[in-house]
């Protein structure tokens, strides 16, 4: 009797350690397709209302649901990457297309960027006004040109010749961002009072935004290629043209899409330092993504990156409070994150 008992006892619990095993192995085996980010900043749960989380969950679902979608339904990953930005720029929640911010000139200075990561193709455009998805006209620039970027006024009539949607630069208008711009504005007249003291040094002081507003995303199609996309308005009161990594290959996007103080991305060529960390120091993609984030805050940098290997792998990394990110499986399974 007592033998059997331990016989009974046994057997439970080496069904109850495969199911264990099981269930590790399957989320070990979880493939991610798509990943997004909506930008990465001082982002804290008590700054936020309950209805403007809801707002900002809600875009970041619809994004993935409608990357999602193209992936499902055999489409490419660079489709994928487009029908998920298009989303986020169409919404005023995001420092991209209609949620651009201000230049310091009152105007909204937009710039984007996609790359196959299959074959290394590439299209970027910066510092258009009157595109309203900036997004396609860098898979535009790509698809339909010799180049790699294209910028301002040239891109935008290379923009109206593939029959991209054209707008009034007033439609980029928006409250909030202009409100911001004013606030910006004081703080640089109140920083020049303070350099005549003679206490400052001599180069401009640097004002961070309170949050990036980049959006990107990374996409895994089921043919196995990856593509990624980046789409901004900069950085609020950028003045001189400035343009950051956001339309540069190897800095903002290298089939990865990264979102901060873009000075330090292009300085560390961020995204091409992580396929090159995975590449020829055989790290993972966890890991190299880290590594690159850590170096950038060593620097004085901020901001993250999302990232996918060939195999389903993601990791998003920051160094932030925060940063609005999501993710989609193989499966359909979607989560969405904002704070750290």
């Amino acid at each position: 009797m007592m033998k059997k008992i331990l016989y009974t006892l046994l057997t439970c619990l080496m069904m109850v350690g495969s199911q264990d095993n099981s269930l590790a192995q399957a989320k070990k085996e979880v493939k991610y397709v798509l990943a997004i980010h909506g930008g990465a900043g001082t982002i804290l749960k008590k700054n936020m209302t309950d209805s403007l989380e809801k707002a900002y969950i809600a875009a970041l679902t619809e994004a993935l649901e409608k990357g999602y979608a193209k992936i499902k339904n055999g489409e490419s990953s660079q489709d994928a990457v487009i029908a998920a930005i298009e989303v986020m720029e169409n919404s005023p929640l995001f420092n991209a297309g209609k949620g651009a911010v201000f230049t310091s000139q009152g105007k909204n200075e937009l710039d984007a960027s996609i790359m196959d990561g299959k074959t290394l193709k590439a299209g970027a455009v910066a510092g258009v006004t009157i595109v309203k998805n900036p997004i396609k006209a860098a898979r535009a620039v790509m698809d339909k040109s010799e180049h790699v970027m294209m910028i301002a006024k040239g891109a935008e009539e290379f923009a109206k010749k593939q029959g991209l949607e054209i707008v009034d630069p007033q439609y980029f208008w928006t409250q909030q961002r202009w409100d911001g711009l004013q606030r910006a504005l004081e703080r640089d007249k109140e920083r020049m009072e303070l350099d005549h003291d003679g206490q400052q040094s001599n180069l401009p002081p640097v004002i961070k935004d309170e949050k990036f507003g980049t959006v990107g995303c990374v996409a895994l199609d089921k043919a196995g290629n990856l593509a990624a996309g980046t789409s901004t308005g900069g950085m609020t009161n950028k003045k001189f043209g400035r343009v950051g990594d956001s339309p540069i290959i190897g800095a903002g996007n290298y089939a990865i899409s990264c979102t901060g103080w873009g000075e330090f991305y292009i300085r560390t060529s961020a995204a091409f330092n992580v396929s090159a960390r995975m590449k020829y120091g055989k790290e993972n993609v966890a890991t190299a993504s880290k590594a690159v984030i850590d170096e950038i805050g060593k620097l004085g940098g901020d901001g993250g990156m999302i990232a996918l290997d060939a195999n389903g792998n993601v990791a998003m990394p920051f160094n932030t409070e925060g940063m609005y990110r999501g993710t989609v499986t193989e499966d359909g399974e979607i989560k969405v994150e904002i704070y750290k």
